[in-house]
């Protein structure tokens, strides 16, 4: 295993007389996500610069005390993420994980974190059973997750006329719980699936599978899939004239990244669900503005979502002047979560952050007004609206 880590002591010297309850005398974080693999351009680099953003945002010290960041290449293979993290939380000291691209990952992570009481902020994991069925008090899944990018995209658009559906949906466990979930609230929106087929990972030819969907007629052509599956479905979804077409194209997880990948004359139209974005307000443009000027590209949710965790856990620690895993929880969840793309934010006991989701679409190359200029925000979702209600959830730690 090839373990690249950079530590980052950003003050060499402790603050003046605060008294706090830090082990070690440091607040040790790690950024583990995939820097040389599939989601490299999604999380990666980017989410490391994220993370110093909000460490430079917050001030170069917590509660007195030294912050540190360090990163790891999980390189998306489950043993390697789990070995990397194993090794912080037992011989490294670090007291909290970030990022973590890849649900099977961030799950062996997040029960990982439970048996060694470590905190696990994620916002690249996102499968919901994670605040689900198997939650944790010590684990906050921040940005979104397969629940709500199901029923933002399903609910939004049978409201705006999208009725019939059908699925090009990858053929593993993620495409087929993004079609499932889907197809749950495309039915109780009064909408109806009218047919589907499934995609092999790795599909380079998408031929077949897009006249089965042009030939079913339906209002909406969804894609249940992720990273270069997505960006070559689209490609080839274009040449046939889907994107341009009476048919809607939906893609139930999609960045900018994807976007600029696949390029706005083959993308335009393309609608998309987001808990973020670059261009939303003054204040997203502000903070990315910084992102871009470093990393020549716009911030993905999962970069603004590293960001956001880090900086509300240095806020928690700060005030509640101890980095003890339940002690941080416990004022996560008592403090309103504010920042550059999040407003009144709140953390669920289950460790679901409710925060607002948007629905997007793709610009088309004449409408966009410059090389960053990717989406319209065509509705903005409540995060109660957005997320699993706590009264369906089987989440323990949730009080009903």
């Amino acid at each position: 295993m090839k373990l690249r880590a950079l530590s980052l002591i950003l003050l060499l010297l402790s603050g003046t007389g605060v008294s706090a309850q830090i082990s070690d005398d440091v607040v040790r974080v790690g950024v583990l996500t995939d820097f040389s693999s599939v989601a490299r351009d999604n999380t990666g680099p980017g989410s490391l610069e994220a993370a110093k953003l909000a460490i430079e945002e917050f001030g170069p010290t917590v509660a007195g005390k030294k912050i540190e960041l360090i990163f790891g290449d999980h390189q998306n293979k489950a043993d390697v993420g789990v070995r990397i993290a194993r090794e912080w939380f037992e011989t490294g000291q670090v007291d909290a994980i970030l990022d973590i691209a890849n649900s099977a990952i961030a799950i062996a992570v997040h029960n990982l974190a439970r048996d060694k009481n470590k905190v696990v902020l994620l916002s690249a994991g996102a499968s919901s059973v994670i605040t689900d069925k198997i939650c944790s008090p010590n684990t906050v899944q921040f940005a979104f997750d397969t629940y709500s990018l199901s029923k933002v995209m399903a609910s939004s658009m049978v409201q705006q006329g999208g009725k019939s559906w059908f699925f090009l949906t990858a053929d593993y466990a993620f495409g087929e719980a993004l079609q499932n979930d889907a197809t749950r609230f495309i039915k109780e929106a009064g909408g109806a699936v009218v047919g589907g087929v499934r995609s092999p990972l790795g599909t380079n030819d998408f031929s077949s599978f897009l006249l089965q969907a042009q030939s079913s007629k339906s209002d909406v052509v969804a894609l249940a899939m992720a990273g270069s599956d997505t960006t070559n479905a689209l490609k080839q979804a274009a040449e046939f004239g889907l994107t341009k077409g009476k048919q809607r194209v939906v893609s139930l997880l999609m960045f900018e990244t994807d976007v600029r990948g696949v390029g706005l004359k083959d993308a335009q139209g393309t609608y998309l669900a987001t808990s973020s974005y670059w261009d939303f307000n003054d204040s997203t443009r502000a903070w990315s503005k910084k992102y871009i000027d470093r990393m020549k590209a716009v911030p993905t949710m999962i970069h603004t979502g590293v960001y956001g965790a880090l900086l509300h856990y240095l806020k928690a620690i700060d005030a509640a002047k101890s980095d003890a895993a339940e002690t941080v929880m416990a004022k996560m969840r008592e403090l309103p979560i504010n920042d550059a793309f999040v407003k009144n934010g709140r953390l669920r006991e289950d460790g679901r952050v409710i925060r607002e989701m948007y629905l997007a679409r793709v610009k088309s190359p004449e409408a966009s007004k410059g090389p960053y200029d990717f989406l319209e925000i065509v509705q903005t979702v409540k995060g109660e609206d957005a997320f699993r209600p706590a009264a369906e959830s089987q989440c323990p730690l949730i009080k009903k």
